[in-house]
């Protein structure tokens, strides 16, 4: 469907600003409800948005239930929402990845930054794993499939929908299998090997994401004691030791997590170099200060403690603790 024929959501006066200044969400409280309604409009809906001049700003799609009531797709007017419209982001999103990794292995698609809100897509050479956030980017879930299939024709894709954000949107949490996924995948990265979890692990098995911040932490590691906390499968604290690192201390609450960790310590030949305490991060942290341990690097990256506007004080808290035990 082109967006000339979609129904129009209608910001109030001087409420077109952000969209203009390059942002792509749009807030409820934006929205002329007095000339459309939000209760107008299904969850995931498309809907071309307008200034209140009836100047169109786009097309992006809609949940009435969501303090961010629509998130915008395209800027033209008469772009089609069909499959070729996913199917170019994909190419587009796959070509700023090639130029930068030697190897199909990154995060694809990292949502609004890749044009494409509501959506996650890491790449596992021929696997992907797929999360989906969003009401809008559910409802064109077979489209999406579709473009994927035909700019990758990958072996198996893994639907990880089964983030707490999910909720918000209204959404299920569920995960599904599409073709051939193998229940961990082996990568490499700063120089080591990892084995990660897919559908055990969290959210698509891997943090591509702090890919680069990882790398940049190897030339303040050599040396030094480091303590690595929220460590999951050892990306960080791993690598550490690859790097030169006197010693290091892995800090995490899963036991999927460390048996996963013990056998990536094994495989890159780090057993003496990484010991492993098992518990909650904030305890292990006071445990150590109290002992008077004192390390020359402490890592922190911890889950998201701030999901929704009834967390921000409690998870200030925890920031706050957090960082000063660091």
């Amino acid at each position: 469907m082109t967006s000339t024929r979609l129904p129009a959501l209608v910001l109030k006066r001087n409420e077109d600003r952000r969209l203009a200044a390059g942002h792509l969400w749009v807030y409820s409280n934006e929205v002329d409800i007095r000339k459309t309604p939000l209760s107008g409009f299904a969850p995931g809906s498309l809907a071309v948005i307008q200034s209140a001049a009836g100047k169109t700003l786009g097309a992006g799609y809609v949940n009435p239930h969501s303090l961010i009531c629509a998130r915008l797709l395209t800027r033209r007017p008469r772009t089609a929402l069909d499959a070729g419209f996913f199917e170019r982001r994909l190419r587009a999103a796959l070509s700023l990845r090639e130029s930068l990794f030697a190897q199909p292995c990154y995060r694809l698609v990292f949502g609004e930054s890749d044009g494409l809100p509501g959506l996650v897509i890491d790449r596992y050479d021929t696997v992907l794993v797929v999360q989906i956030t969003t009401a809008g980017m559910e409802a064109v879930r077979d489209l999406l499939l579709e473009a994927l299939e035909k700019v990758f024709a990958p072996t198996g894709i893994l639907l990880r929908n089964d983030s707490s954000m999910r909720a918000l949107e209204g959404l299920p949490q569920e995960t599904e299998v599409i073709g051939t996924v193998p229940g961990t995948v082996r990568l490499t990265e700063g120089g080591v090997q990892f084995e990660a979890p897919l559908g055990a692990g969290q959210k698509t098995g891997w943090f591509y994401d702090q890919r680069s911040n990882r790398l940049a932490m190897h030339k303040y590691v050599q040396g030094r004691q480091v303590l690595d906390t929220f460590s999951y499968i050892g990306a960080w604290g791993l690598q550490a030791a690859a790097a030169g690192a006197a010693g290091v201390t892995c800090v995490d609450a899963s036991p999927l997590a460390q048996a996963c960790m013990e056998k990536n310590i094994a495989a890159n030949g780090l057993a003496g170099k990484v010991r492993l305490e098992n518990g909650d991060a904030f305890t292990v942290l006071k445990t150590l200060q109290d002992a008077g341990r004192r390390f020359d690097v402490v890592i922190v990256d911890p889950p998201a403690f701030i999901k929704r506007r009834k967390d921000i004080r409690s998870g200030e808290q925890g920031y706050g603790r957090l960082n000063r035990l660091a």
